[in-house]
């Protein structure tokens, strides 16, 4: 045998162009044109005189004069910073204390507590709407209970105080985890301190306990704020028929559901609150960066030990059950029950009116049905998509050498300022600039691509924690062994990924199915999710279709949160 045929072949050559650069590229273009795509086009009609898609139209600075001199714009601004104001207050105060108490204290069934306490952090604000019309509205249970026996309810739900109540409690779990996770990790030292000191449990909360949650609380409050902004279902289900108008509503008014829409206007508008949403996005990141000076967590591993609450311990069980009574079961066990009666009132034996018909009306009409079909399709391949984006984007984040890796991480996180009316009317823009698109405009797809975009940085905080766990030595030894970048991340990120990747999917799934704020300015005729038949079916006084649509939406998310916790282990929150 010659020498020439025992030499070891030679390795083949290395491509021209790393497979990583087509793939970091690409990724990079594509989460850029799904972030800027809906956004260029509502600040391009913010400064024209026409429509997007006219044949002609001059650039102007006349719509924002125009908007601030609109009748009435300023009290619409002015009940939109008060009703962010009001839910923002009860959200902490509620948060907050519910955080201390069923993390803090020797409350009984305290871990039974929390779990209810965040069921509506996983429903949507339409759906708790629903429930809580169905519960303390006019023509509510409690409210006719209440008629019945003492005379008048004194409570309102159509006023700027009775919106913010429900969005307060809507918005409590958010302020509830970032409160908690500060609270569980303080400095036992200190407190301890302050007992031997002499200091009872609520001077020793007062003085210890709080300060050090001060970050955490003030963080959630810009969140939350934020969030009463962006609030549509509350204000259009109870501000609307009292003549109670905020930006969010001034937007559908003037937009889809006006005949003649005046596009300028609703750009402009839309505009202004994305300026205001990304400046408050901006100070929860300051505020963030800004926090290490209260971190007291040192280097042992231990716990603080429970407040004990003596006397107190059972009356404040029985005021912490009443609250979740009030605001979480009551509201979604009336709106389930609702759904299975012909008419629900307290002067009306049960028995009497129990029925199926408001599921069978359902699926009888092809419009509702569909609705059901096309929000399981929505959040099962577009969760799927939207998940497989995610994972890509956060590897080549966090492990590749790729050159705008920190740009692609700020356009990947940007959505969180975006508010989902703001979204839905730059989509609705983006495809009808693009003449080439129109197939995908009346179709699911469309509510794909806007819920894709929405959710990436939900998605984003569910897989990056874990991936920046993995040591970087794994990614070594395989290029060590000759591995590419692109079969690193395939052969052992991923895998090591998955757990995670479960979580977010499951997110994306929830997030997809209760979305509708994006969906009320893209849908059409045979692409109704839940969310915008909910909204139809409200408009036309189908109280018992409406309940029973929400109670298809609770029970479908209700499952989905149990199986990921049970099978998976998977938490849905921070």
């Amino acid at each position: 045998m010659s020498l020439a045929m025992s030499r070891p072949e030679a390795p083949p050559a290395p491509p021209a162009i790393p497979r990583a650069v087509p793939i970091q590229y690409g990724t990079a273009l594509l989460v850029l044109v799904l972030v800027a795509g809906p956004l260029l086009p509502v600040l391009l009609q913010s400064v024209l005189d026409g429509a997007l898609y006219d044949a002609e139209y001059n650039l102007t600075l006349a719509n924002f004069a125009r908007l601030a001199r609109t009748e009435g714009f300023g009290l619409v601004l002015l009940n939109t910073a008060i009703l962010a104001a009001l839910t923002t207050l009860v959200a902490q105060v509620v948060g907050t204390l519910a955080a201390i108490l069923f993390g803090r204290t020797d409350l009984p069934l305290a871990r039974l507590m929390s779990e209810f306490f965040l069921w509506p952090l996983y429903l949507s604000a339409l759906v708790l709407s629903f429930g809580w019309y169905a519960v303390y509205g006019p023509s509510g249970y409690l409210t006719l209970l209440w008629q019945s026996v003492l005379g008048e309810a004194p409570w309102t739900l159509y006023s700027l105080t009775g919106m913010a109540v429900i969005a307060g409690v809507s918005q409590a779990p958010l302020a509830y985890i970032y409160c908690l996770s500060s609270a569980s990790i303080t400095d036992p030292s200190l407190e301890e301190a302050a007992r031997v000191s002499g200091a009872g449990t609520f001077r020793t909360l007062w003085r210890i306990t709080l300060p050090l949650m001060k970050p955490a609380i003030a963080y959630s409050a810009v969140l939350n704020f934020t969030v009463g902004l962006e609030l549509l279902s509350i204000p259009l289900i109870f501000g609307d028929p009292a003549g109670i108008t905020v930006l969010t509503t001034f937007l559908f008014n003037n937009g889809i559901s006006s005949p003649k829409p005046d596009h300028g206007l609703v750009a402009t508008a839309a505009a202004l609150m994305l300026a205001v949403v990304c400046f408050l996005v901006w100070l929860q990141g300051r505020m963030l960066g800004n926090t290490r000076r209260f971190i007291t967590l040192g280097g042992k591993a231990t716990r603080p030990r429970p407040f004990r609450l003596g006397g107190l311990r059972w009356p404040l069980f029985i005021l912490a059950a009443l609250y979740i009574m009030a605001t979480v079961i009551a509201p979604i066990g009336v709106l389930v029950l609702r759904a299975f009666t012909a008419f629900l009132s307290p002067m009306i034996p049960l028995s009497e009116v129990l029925t199926t018909g408001n599921f069978a009306q359902i699926f009888d009409y092809p419009v509702y049905s569909r609705a059901v079909w096309n929000s399981f399709v929505v959040s099962l391949v577009g969760g799927a998509i939207a998940t497989a984006l995610i994972g890509l984007i956060a590897i080549i984040v966090h492990r590749s050498e790729f050159r705008f890796r920190g740009a692609l991480q700020y356009l990947a996180l940007f959505p969180r300022a975006v508010p989902g009316v703001v979204a839905g009317i730059g989509f609705f823009y983006a495809f009808a600039l693009l003449p080439g698109l129109g197939f995908l405009r009346n179709s699911i797809w469309i509510l794909v691509i806007a819920f894709t975009m929405r959710f990436i940085p939900a998605g984003i905080g569910a897989v990056a924690p874990m991936l920046l766990q993995v040591s970087h030595d794994l990614d070594r030894a395989a290029r060590v062994q000759g591995a590419d970048w692109w079969t690193t991340s395939r052969r052992i990120l991923l895998p090591l990924m998955r757990p995670a990747l479960v979580g977010c999917f499951t997110i994306l799934f929830i997030s997809f199915f209760k979305e509708y704020t994006t969906a009320i300015f893209l849908f059409a005729p045979g692409s109704e999710v839940i969310g915008t038949a909910l909204l139809q079916l409200w408009v036309q006084g189908e109280v018992g279709l409406v309940a029973a649509l929400a109670t298809i939406q609770v029970a479908v998310i209700a499952i989905c949160v149990a199986a990921v916790r049970g099978i998976f282990g998977v938490k849905l929150h921070g």
